[in-house]
């Protein structure tokens, strides 16, 4: 049985709603691809302009799962990155650190490549301020500042002291903050819908309420679903942390937290615009931090505090509203017209973890909180892989990666401890 989407500001500004059929018949594709988020329907969309035919099954709605839940920040912000660095020395030497920095940056231009040639109406806008929570959290970014200078970005990178960067933010929250012009946000599940019909424009087929039973690996791959069947050379999972197919090989692997999201009544103009008047993006040092912006019309759309045990949370406006109090004074007492949780796959290093169940079934899942940009990189990286162009894969799939035994909710409280640990240790940075 397929749910509805969830009440969220990004639902509720959807240009078009998607209509795809349930799948009630068998086909024949060269892949089929089990999720229909942005790992899904980028990979869908990179295969379909390679000329390969292509079917997506989601059990729900195209953006259902994390890809419509999440805050819309496009950033340079990759997790794992140290984890990674020091894995692909292995095998990339010292190519290692220039190929991580390129990671940073690539599903950046993915997307905005996409939005051009598709013409996806989707908020495309540019800016982010990462802000110092505290005076010593400033080395921390500027020391991001200098490895962006020294790597050729010195004309879109700027470090703020507070009395800058009060021009950017009207807050009296933070030390200072790291501007960056390449950083992006936008309306997620109107980005994720306009490449699925980009996709759909180029032969592949879309499947909605059509959620995956069974799959069989032979000569070739059958997903049968509970009233159909299809019927590929080889198959994608792309449900991150909203499936559980192939548990015996992925369980112990990723662990679902729940992000809490919420937006605002809509603002007057003006006083949307004293909030933040260079209309960034923003998010903070701390280990589980804030993260805000402004949506097109004129919301203030929050999150943050992270919930590791697993569950989502029960009053997520009710959680969030003294953080958005604390950062904006002035909001104090604002409605809050929509509040949304989401599942985030978190991984213990950090690292996407991609791989094969069996012969023909892929996987890719895991980007711990970063997905909209990670997740058109792994796009890319799964497209050709499908295909047998293995060497980008081969480098994600030969890392190793920690598995918790026994179940998923032990695995979710070792994870929850580990993060007060992480909090404890703020008061030490």
């Amino acid at each position: 049985m397929s749910e509805p989407r969830c009440d969220s500001y990004y639902n509720a500004t959807i240009n078009k709603e998607t209509d795809y059929p349930e799948l009630e018949q068998e086909i024949r594709v060269d892949v089929v691809i089990i999720g229909g988020g942005f790992t899904g329907v980028a990979t869908a969309l990179e295969l379909s302009e390679k000329g390969y035919k292509v079917a997506v099954l989601e059990a729900n709605k195209i953006a259902w799962g994390a890809t419509g839940r999440n805050g819309g920040q496009v950033t340079g912000s990759l997790s794992g990155d140290e984890a990674m660095t020091k894995q692909l020395r292995n095998c990339l030497g010292t190519d290692a650190e220039q190929y991580v920095w390129n990671m940073r940056w690539r599903g950046h231009e993915i997307i905005k490549e996409r939005v051009n040639k598709y013409n996806i109406d989707c908020d495309l806008k540019f800016g982010h301020i990462h802000t110092a929570y505290k005076a010593s959290h400033l080395k921390e970014l500027e020391k991001t500042y200098s490895e962006g200078c020294k790597r050729g970005m010195e004309a879109e990178l700027s470090m703020l002291n507070k009395e800058e960067l009060s021009q950017h933010l009207n807050t009296p929250l933070y030390h200072g903050g790291l501007l960056n012009k390449r950083n992006m946000h936008l309306h997620s599940v109107n980005l994720c819908i306009g490449e699925a019909r980009a996709a759909e424009s180029l032969g592949a087929l879309i499947f909605e309420h059509s959620a995956v039973v069974d799959i069989n690996d032979g000569a070739l791959v059958t997903v049968t679903t509970n009233k159909g069947k299809v019927v590929a050379n080889s198959a994608v999972l792309a449900g991150n942390a909203y499936h559980k197919l192939a548990r015996k090989k992925l369980r112990g692997m990723l662990f679902p937290a729940s992000l809490g999201n919420c937006a605002t009544a809509q603002l007057p103009a003006e006083l949307a615009r004293s909030l933040i008047p260079k209309d960034v993006a923003v998010y903070d040092t701390r280990f589980v931090l804030d993260y805000y912006r402004l949506t097109a019309d004129n919301r203030l759309m929050f999150g943050g505090g992270t919930n590791y045990s697993g569950r989502d949370s029960k009053n997520v406006a009710l959680e969030l509203r003294p953080a958005i109090e604390r950062t904006f004074p002035q909001l104090k007492g604002v409605d809050i017209e929509f509040e949304w949780t989401g599942m985030a796959g978190i991984v213990l290093n950090r690292i996407p973890q991609l791989g094969k169940v069996s012969k023909n079934v892929f996987y890719c899942q895991g980007y711990s909180g970063h997905g909209v940009a990670t997740s058109h990189i792994m796009g890319e990286v799964m497209a050709s892989a499908v295909v047998g162009e293995l060497q980008e894969f081969d480098l994600f799939a030969q890392m190793p990666h920690f598995r918790i035994p026994l179940n998923e909710w032990f695995g979710n409280q070792a994870l929850a401890l580990g993060m007060m640990y992480y909090k404890v240790m703020e008061n030490f940075r």
